[in-house]
């Protein structure tokens, strides 16, 4: 009986697990934020001690495991309209390499150490890091790495401007621009800064996506 309870109960708690994970929109185990990781474990764990102890009654894992899936989508759908929640649960991109360069003082900040730099850049099948022009560290631990093109032509890829409404304040920095310039630039265009989706700079230009209905 007790075996009989066993095998009913993980195959209960597969298709069951297998059904919460597409509500919640589960990317892959490699690109898991910190949350949908903890999520994740979380889950895991209790379903493994419901499957134990076939005594148990099964809502008393059925009800913790709706509530963390209920939790994990609401959590979403908040990041998606709040930055500073998306931040606060799912980090942000650093600069780790910018033009050949590495920023030792965010490498230290993020605890990223030169071991792991380079064994990123390997992975790569990139010896050396004077091939590198940006490498951004982003918040599910991946580097993201941008090669030089032939004779070290720089490339011009998109730096982030505006995100849902708000400055990157970050980006004008490296640009050595100040928001005095950004509100020049959208005056000209006739846009205010609550309207715009997404703006990136790219080859001396400030291109906007305007907010659907905007």
């Amino acid at each position: 009986m007790e075996l009989f309870s066993t095998i009913y109960r993980t195959m209960f708690f597969y298709f069951f697990i297998t059904i919460a994970y597409r509500l919640m929109g589960k990317r892959e185990v490699g690109q898991l934020g910190v949350i949908d990781l903890i999520v994740s474990i979380l889950i895991a764990e209790m379903v493994a001690i419901s499957i134990e102890n076939t005594e148990d009654p099964m809502y008393l894992t059925i009800l913790p495991v709706g509530l963390l899936v209920l939790l994990e989508i609401a959590l979403a759908f908040i990041s998606v309209k709040n930055k500073k929640v998306r931040v606060l649960l799912q980090g942000k991109p650093s600069l780790i390499i910018s033009n050949g360069t590495i920023n030792y003082r965010e490498m230290i900040k993020q605890r990223y150490t030169l071991d792991d730099l380079l064994l990123a850049l390997r992975q790569k099948e990139i010896k050396d890091i004077s091939q590198v022009e940006y490498a951004f560290l982003e918040s599910n631990g991946k580097l993201s790495i941008f090669k030089y093109k032939p004779f070290k032509i720089r490339g011009n890829y998109p730096m982030p401007v505006i995100l849902d409404g708000k400055v990157e304040e970050s980006t004008l920095k490296y640009l050595k621009k100040d928001n005095k310039w950004l509100e020049e630039i959208l005056e000209s265009q006739k846009v205010e800064l609550k309207d715009i989706f997404y703006a990136f700079y790219k080859k001396k230009k400030i291109f906007i996506i305007k907010k659907s209905g905007a």
